[in-house]
């Protein structure tokens, strides 16, 4: 392969990473935060149990998506990474005492114990995708890259009205993603209040996702990529995937109703990849320092090696991720086996 095609690969294989991200661990997350609004410590348990077999695994997503830009665009990894460094810093940090609460949880038996770290795996699930989405929002808007490839804004500079809208939507996607697979795995009143629930978050997403679409066409009507074909397909997809998913939810179809909801979540991040495209990161200071797959890319040997290794890893990992739901499927309860 050239080293042309090779780098719109790897732009098309870290869109696919970010996507596979946003699906699975989009759900988990959301599940995470709803179990702020779970009536009692048993409803809590059954939260946590949904998401045990699966959460770690999901989360691979987000460190290889992580390996792959620092691996195949090191300046936009510099770039993005000292930029965000506090908001990393923030979601490292929900990241880390969500982890640990499934592990802690149980080990006194002590409800004043297990409720602070409920808290934990509350908060630690709730913070994640709003700081994703400050971070998906301030790329679509563009940030200050100057002449030197380095990020001369501002922590502050980040928390703009455009990005904090983006934020919420991305919660409020991860909510109905969430809810929906609550529904899914429990049965009962909790079952029905999931199913209820996820109505609500879809009606949510939907009004957030017109807001800010239009929000886009006056912050960044360059990001609306028309001329491409791939963006009325991914604009089909997602009009078709919200649609699908509230008429499946009324349906009482959970299952279908989530599926529904990955397709949206993938056509809705493939949509901003287009409006993207070439570009990983936008500059305001000028588009002559936008960092490009093009001209910030590792060498044709590194991404060529790199190629060869998620040809043999994806497959690997794909099936593990089939392997651990098909094994874990089924309904879950709150007893003293989970966590």
């Amino acid at each position: 392969m050239t080293l042309e095609v090779l780098q719109i690969v790897w732009f098309i294989l870290y869109a696919i990473l970010l996507i596979g991200y946003a699906i699975l661990d989009g759900f988990d997350l959301g599940i995470g935060a709803l179990s702020l609004f779970a009536k009692d410590e048993n409803e809590r348990a059954i939260h946590m149990n949904a998401i045990a077999p699966v959460w770690d695994g999901n989360e691979v997503w987000l460190l290889t998506a992580g390996g792959a830009l620092f691996a195949a665009f090191p300046p936009v990894y510099a770039a993005v990474f000292s930029g965000f460094y506090i908001a990393f810093y923030l979601l490292l940090a929900a990241l880390i005492f969500r982890g640990v609460s499934f592990a802690f949880r149980n080990q006194l038996d002590s409800p004043r114990w297990r409720r602070s770290w409920d808290w934990a795996f509350g908060i630690g699930s709730l913070l994640p995708p709003i700081l994703y989405g400050v971070a998906v929002g301030n790329i679509l808007r563009g940030v200050p890259i100057d002449a030197a490839g380095e990020h001369a804004g501002t922590f502050m500079a980040l928390l703009n009205p455009y990005a904090i809208g983006v934020g919420l939507l991305v919660l409020a996607i991860f909510l109905t993603h969430g809810s929906l697979f609550l529904a899914i795995k429990t049965e009962g009143e909790l079952h029905d209040r999931a199913k209820k629930m996820s109505g609500r978050f879809w009606m949510a997403w939907t009004a957030l996702w017109i807001i800010m679409t239009i929000a886009t066409f006056f912050v960044a009507p360059e990001r609306f990529g028309i001329a491409n074909p791939l963006f009325w397909v991914f604009l089909v997809g997602s009009l078709g995937g919200l649609a699908a998913t509230i008429i499946l939810i009324g349906m009482d179809h959970p299952i279908k109703a989530f599926v529904a909801s990955a397709v949206t979540i993938a056509s809705q991040v493939s949509i901003a990849f287009v409006g993207l495209f070439p570009t990983l990161v936008p500059s305001t200071l000028g588009r002559e320092y936008d960092l490009t797959a093009f001209a910030h890319s590792s060498s044709q040997k590194t991404l060529t090696v790199m190629l060869v290794i998620v040809l043999i890893g994806m497959p690997v990992v794909l099936a593990y991720t089939i392997w651990v739901f098909r094994v874990f499927r089924g309904k879950v309860k709150a007893t003293g086996d989970g966590y």
